[in-house]
């Protein structure tokens, strides 16, 4: 599976557009993970729990985008985006979107 954030991918050509999929994924930090990153920020710098956090989330975003896409039978994601909303504290909604198509090289 192709997935790329342009509008087009040089050296291929759609062939066909199948439409909208997304992957959405709804996670809480935990009472240690919060715990965790509040001490961390005394120090100061990067979190490294709350990276982690964000990063696991945005790829089983991602995940679930591509597997709905494969289930569609697309081969490629074009104009993929991510967009996050806190839903309430300490719980956030990640969405992975784009256009699944079908391309060939050429």
């Amino acid at each position: 599976m192709i997935v790329a954030t342009t509008n087009d991918l040089p050296g291929y050509r759609v062939v066909h557009t199948i439409g909208l999929v997304r992957g959405i994924t709804v996670r809480s930090r935990s009472v240690f993970g919060t715990i965790g990153g509040a001490l961390q920020s005394l120090v100061g710098g990067n979190i490294t729990l709350f990276t982690s956090l964000a990063e696991k989330t945005r790829q089983e975003a991602l995940d679930l985008m591509v597997q709905q896409a494969e289930a569609a039978g697309a081969n490629a994601i074009i104009a993929m985006r991510y967009d996050a909303n806190e839903i309430t504290d300490g719980i956030t909604e990640m969405l992975a979107y784009g256009t699944a198509v079908v391309v060939e090289q050429g």
